[in-house]
């Protein structure tokens, strides 16, 4: 299984706790993403899922001057994407327990 497949399943999740520690627009996500280690993520993955998690209520976006150019559109987590973001962290910890048990050769508890 490829790595892209896996990773959309908790993609949401790691955007939304990148945007939380900070504002961000979309070609910085992308960059810190590689920084990461995620290499293979590029705009057309970012953009449409910035786009879907505003519409849902857990980001929110405004224009700002940028330093470099012409106006940026910055990306902050909103209170209900907050609580997405600690529902996701605990269903994350859970998967990685139950993951780990098979792949380990444990036996639940």
């Amino acid at each position: 299984m490829k790595e892209t497949q896996l990773l959309k399943g908790v993609l949401e999740g790691c955007v939304l706790a990148i945007i939380k520690r900070q504002q961000v627009y979309g070609y910085e996500l992308v960059q810190i993403m590689r920084d990461y280690g995620f290499t293979t993520i590029v705009g057309g993955t970012i953009y449409p899922l910035l786009q879907k998690l505003e519409k849902q209520g857990l980001i929110k976006s405004k224009e700002l001057t940028s330093p470099d150019g012409p106006n940026r559109k910055y990306f902050f987590i909103t209170a209900y994407g907050e609580e997405q973001l600690m529902n996701f962290q605990e269903q994350w910890n859970s998967l990685i327990i139950k993951v780990n048990r098979i792949v380990e050769n444990e036996e639940s508890e």
